[in-house]
């Protein structure tokens, strides 16, 4: 999961199933220094993205248990959902955030002619 800005800096503090820090960004990019932080509250939409991965993970669990594997059931297919819904709802957390930035926030890497990167000796790492 890397900067949406340069695609090589870190974007979270940490992998997604280090449960202290779920969800923690980096204030800037180590990087290219460019924020992650554009306004506040604006990686809200990252929930609608995670709802429907979320959803989409549970109606293949659902498919792959009924057809597949041939569970009949209702017990048990509920609990295989259950089960991949909330072991990945971390990693789809982690996953809606960076997607969402890379949607909203435009590419400015090595490969754009006016990339600079911003040193902002002020800012901490």
């Amino acid at each position: 999961m890397k900067c949406p800005y340069c695609r090589e800096g870190r974007f979270y503090r940490s992998h997604p199933y280090d449960l202290m820090h779920a969800g923690d960004t980096l204030d800037e990019c180590p990087a290219c220094r460019r924020s992650y932080t554009v306004e506040y509250g604006f990686y809200m939409g990252a929930m609608y993205l995670s709802y429907g991965l979320t959803v989409l993970s549970g109606i293949l669990t659902y498919v792959i248990t009924r057809f597949v594997f041939g569970v009949e059931a209702m017990v048990w297919q509920l609990i295989a959902v259950g089960f991949v819904v909330l072991v990945g709802a971390p990693l789809v957390y982690a996953y809606s955030k960076v997607l969402y930035g890379n949607i909203f926030l435009p590419y400015k890497g090595p490969s754009d002619p006016n990339y600079r990167p911003v040193h902002r000796p002020d800012r901490w790492k």
